[in-house]
């Protein structure tokens, strides 16, 4: 009965958004079907503040004066909403009245780019003039990244910036290569680090949330255990219920197939600390060329995974 409720509720929300011409669809997966939620479990519950406070709220969002921890997440949601979206979004949540915005007014919707990052390191004329081995001379300047005499006199770091757009106003990075964890493109102000306690990446990639707010879904892979399940029985090392040893069941644990994958309903444990693979990007320049070109990465391997489709292949 609890969750027909939820279920009402929520659809009488969607609806009256729908009337005033802007849907919180999108916002539920963080806020809450009623807006009851703390968001990451940090932010205010949004169904206790006034009309006038979520319109200041989300104006201030919009134009980078308010917010905390949030800001940087809320500043790329609430980009493209004009002053009437605003209105009739705080309206839909206080159950008010509001006039539907003039669709003639709205922005129009950029189409999704995808940046291929590697297109400058791999210029022709740059690997042209960074092919050591077609040179007669070699100057000890040019044998190492940092580009400096073997002394390494007056070497500064790098001044990378990582002024990346906010969250939900960026193009997607194309992978490196098949499977590659995709890179970060937008800003993580206010994202990272990720505790235990707060990982603010899934307010926004989970796959039940990620469409509505136009970002890229976490693969089936991230819900999986692939681990093999291993115990010690009789002093020896079994694994799916093989030993394992020079003269057991499996010489090397490497070759051990997949084929007890555990499909779990939650993020498996081993994948919450997104930033262990997926990094945000810096505006510099790379030390060197890259001449490294991936096999087989066209069409939608550009932006997505198959990895759960082919975990075993060349595992005998």
């Amino acid at each position: 009965m609890t969750k027909v409720i939820k279920v009402m509720a929520l659809g009488s929300l969607l609806a009256a958004s729908a009337l005033y011409g802007v849907s919180t669809a999108a916002c539920v997966g963080c806020h809450g079907a009623n807006f009851e939620k703390k968001a990451m479990g940090i932010s205010k519950v949004v169904k206790d503040m006034s009309k006038e406070d979520i319109v200041k709220a989300l104006k201030g969002y919009k134009d980078g004066s308010y917010g905390g921890a949030m800001k940087g997440l809320m500043k790329g949601q609430v980009a493209s909403l004009s002053d009437a979206d605003i209105d009739s979004i705080a309206s839909s949540i206080k159950g008010g009245s509001a006039k539907a915005p003039d669709k003639t007014e709205a922005p129009a919707k950029a189409e999704a780019k995808v940046v291929d990052i590697n297109a400058k390191v791999a210029d022709k004329a740059r690997l042209d003039k960074e092919d050591l081995g077609n040179k007669k001379v070699v100057d000890e300047t040019v044998l190492g990244l940092r580009k400096t005499s073997l002394f390494e006199e007056n070497v500064k770091p790098n001044d990378g910036k990582f002024n990346r757009p906010a969250p939900g106003a960026s193009a997607r990075f194309e992978r490196a290569y098949v499977n590659a964890p995709p890179m970060i493109p937008h800003s993580v102000d206010g994202l990272l680090p990720i505790t235990k306690e707060n990982n603010q990446c899934l307010g926004c990639h989970m796959p039940d949330v990620a469409k509505g707010v136009g970002a890229t879904p976490i693969p089936p892979s991230h819900f999986t255990n692939y681990r093999p399940e291993t115990v010690l029985k009789d002093g020896e090392l079994v694994k799916e219920g093989k030993k394992v040893g020079l003269k057991a069941d499996i010489g090397n644990t490497s070759d051990i197939k997949i084929a007890k994958a555990k499909k779990l309903n939650h993020l498996y444990q081993g994948r919450f600390n997104c930033s262990q693979c997926h990094a945000p990007q810096a505006n510099v320049d790379t030390a060197v060329g890259n001449t490294f070109k991936p096999d087989g990465l066209t069409g939608d391997l550009k932006t997505s995974s198959n990895l759960a489709d082919i975990i075993n292949d060349g595992v005998k």
